[in-house]
């Protein structure tokens, strides 16, 4: 049965693995603020809670400092890895 659930992670910690972030709080207090937009299957909400789940083919738009970033998720990832790493997690994309 578990084979037709989609892989997930919290989108906190996908934030701090593809490093947008240093920490997960810092990622969960954005989120939490209703600063991440997420959208899957066409639908675009306003993520409220850290704990909400990212699959692959999810868009997330957010500010980082001055800059407006957006992304498409390419890969969940095992761990917090080297800048390389992470940036094989998402795919720029098009505000």
């Amino acid at each position: 049965m578990s084979d037709l659930i989609a892989p997930s992670l919290r989108a906190d910690v996908w934030l701090w693995r593809a490093r947008f972030f240093k920490s997960r709080s810092a990622a969960a207090k954005l989120i939490e603020e209703g600063r991440v937009r997420h959208c899957a299957g066409g639908i675009e909400t306003r993520l409220d809670k850290p704990a909400r789940l990212l699959r692959l083919g999810d868009s997330l738009v957010f500010a980082s400092g001055e800059r407006l970033i957006a992304v498409l998720v390419t890969g969940l990832g095992v761990r917090r890895g080297p800048p390389a790493e992470a940036r094989t997690l998402y795919t720029p994309s098009a505000v």
